[in-house]
């Protein structure tokens, strides 16, 4: 089991057999014989295996390497697919709330627009010599010369947001 667990733990951090044999200044050749189970390591040797591979001699001279793997790759592929379900469900609860807030200001856009045509610009025929009525006429005339300009840029801005949310 030792020339299996070896080779395992070798794949794993991405050596060859070439580079652990550098590592460990033994030829090649022996490192093969170890992992084709023909000759063991000595108990010197299987130590600095383990601070080359950075693992524990216990689990070179253990039963088998690839289950515990296996585990916690499952134990990570799981992990991993309930944060990207969180992640998805928290990306749609946005998209539902920008899109009602779309919709809203859509509704709300109209609504003023209903509301000013229904009036009919009625501060036009006030009396401006009184200072308070003359403020409160250029307020009203401004806040319709604005809105008169920029809802229609906004209503449209607003209902390709809606159609995009809505793919």
């Amino acid at each position: 089991m030792i020339s299996e667990n070896i080779k395992t733990i070798r794949k794993s951090r991405g050596l060859s057999q070439q580079e652990l044999a550098v590592k460990l200044n033994v030829v090649r050749q022996t490192i093969s014989k170890w992992e084709q189970g023909l000759s063991v390591p000595d108990s010197d040797m299987l130590i600095s295996i383990s601070e080359v591979l950075e693992t524990p001699v216990s689990t070179l001279l253990g039963e088998n390497v690839i289950e515990s793997e296996a585990d916690d790759l499952k134990a990570i592929s799981t992990k991993l697919e309930v944060i990207n379900l969180q992640l998805a469900q928290r990306k749609t609860a946005w998209k539902k709330i920008w899109r009602w807030f779309l919709i809203t200001l859509c509704v709300g856009i109209a609504a003023i627009f209903v509301i000013l045509f229904a009036l009919e610009s009625p501060y036009l025929g006030w009396n401006y010599n009184d200072p308070e009525t003359a403020v409160l006429g250029v307020a009203f005339h401004s806040f319709e010369w604005l809105f008169v300009r920029a809802a229609p840029i906004i209503l449209t801005g607003a209902i390709i947001g809606i159609r995009q949310l809505s793919e």
